[in-house]
């Protein structure tokens, strides 16, 4: 199996006694594009926090590369850039703390966390506390943080969501890159149309299952 390979066995996950959100015996996601789609509640957010290890699952594993997310994080989650739906941040850490954060976890200098946020249009609030910022803000901040590096396993959950036309032009073409590289993207949206060209697979999510 590729070595960029998302791997889903036995996966189950339910916020509540009695409501499955996610059930999915086998699954695996390997390079290329892939997009998640599905109606709201079909559980595409939870599938890829479950997948960036967020949350855990009530039952099964996820490797990333054959690494098990939970048994051997450091190896599973090193590759991976994660972009939420909502940029959940620590909300008194700076801008410039948190890319520094990510860039030490990558085994990127500090300069790649530089570069990240200079492409982000963040240089100059480097040293923002998270609350301090926009919304649109948090949201460049949270793109940055993926960029630093060069992530192999890119997982996107409405990644374009508050993005302004600029931002948006850089970050897909920073999608591209990650794909001529040979990278996996696993992409959540409801706006398919800038993704379509470089799409190989999708999947579609109901509740409880996929098809």
């Amino acid at each position: 199996m590729d070595g960029l390979t998302i791997s889903f066995r036995g996966v189950r996950f339910a916020y509540r006694t009695g409501a499955v959100v996610l059930d999915l015996p086998a699954l695996d996601i390997g390079p290329g594009l892939t997009l998640l789609l599905g109606s709201n509640g079909a559980g595409k957010t939870t599938l890829m926090r479950i997948a960036s290890g967020v949350e855990r699952p009530d039952a099964g594993t996820v490797a990333i590369g054959g690494h098990d997310l939970w048994t051997d994080e450091v190896a599973a989650r090193r590759v991976l850039a994660y972009i939420p739906e909502h940029p959940d941040l620590t909300p008194y850490a700076t801008v410039g703390e948190i890319a520094a954060l990510v860039a030490r976890l990558r085994g990127e200098p500090d300069e790649s966390a530089r570069q990240a946020l200079a492409a982000a249009g963040l240089d100059q609030l480097g040293r923002r506390t998270v609350r301090e910022l926009s919304l649109g803000q948090r949201r460049r901040a949270v793109v940055a943080a993926a960029m630093i590096g060069a992530p192999s396993v890119l997982l996107l959950d409405e990644p374009l969501e508050a993005l302004d036309a600029d931002m948006r032009a850089r970050f897909l073409g920073w999608v591209e890159s990650a794909l001529d590289r040979g990278a996996t993207a696993l992409v959540a949206t409801h706006e398919t149309a800038p993704w379509t060209e470089r799409c190989g697979r999708s999947i579609r999510l109901i509740p409880s299952r996929t098809t």
